[in-house]
C-alpha cells in the first residue's frame, strides 16, 4: 500500500458510526418481540375470522333446517319415512326380504347387517335389544365370575 506523506491514518470506524451502528442495533433488538407479537395476532385473528364465518354458516344451516321442519308437509313426511306413521284410513306396509342372509355370512356380508337393523323401524331395533337382553344368560347364585 502507498503512503501519501502528509496524511494522518483515519479510523475505520469513527465514534459517530459506532454511535449510529449502536442506535440501529438497538431498535431491532427493541421492535423484534413487539413485530412478532403483530404478526402472530393477525393470524390468530384470521383464524378467529374463519371460525366465526363457519359458525355463522352452522347458523344458516340450522335456521333453513328449523324452517323447514316448520312446514306441516315436511313433519308429515318426516313421521312416515323415520317412524312408520301413517295417516288413518292407510295401511302401512314394510316389505321384507323373504331370504334373508344366514348368520354364517361371510366378510363381505359384514356390511350388510347394519344395512338391514336401519332398513329395520325403531320399535323393531328397540324390541330385538330387549330379546337380545332377555336371552343372555345369568350366573348361577353363588358362582363367582372372573
Amino acid at each position: 500500500m502507498w503512503k501519501i506523506p502528509g496524511l494522518a491514518a483515519r479510523p475505520r470506524f469513527t465514534s459517530r458510526a459506532t454511535v449510529l451502528v449502536l442506535v440501529l442495533c438497538s431498535l431491532v433488538a427493541i421492535l423484534a418481540y413487539p413485530t412478532r407479537q403483530f404478526i402472530s395476532q393477525r393470524s390468530e385473528i384470521s383464524a378467529q375470522r374463519a371460525k366465526a364465518e363457519h359458525a355463522r354458516q352452522q347458523v344458516e344451516q340450522l335456521r333453513r333446517e328449523r324452517a323447514r321442519w316448520q312446514d306441516p308437509e315436511f313433519v308429515k313426511a318426516q313421521g312416515r319415512q323415520r317412524l312408520h306413521y301413517a295417516m288413518p284410513g292407510e295401511t302401512p306396509f314394510i316389505s321384507v326380504d323373504p331370504n334373508p342372509p344366514s348368520s354364517k355370512s361371510s366378510s363381505a356380508d359384514a356390511g350388510a347387517a347394519p344395512q338391514a337393523k336401519a332398513a329395520q323401524p325403531w320399535y323393531a331395533s328397540v324390541w330385538d335389544s330387549v330379546d337380545q337382553a332377555d336371552s343372555t344368560p345369568v350366573p348361577a347364585r353363588g358362582s363367582t365370575s372372573p
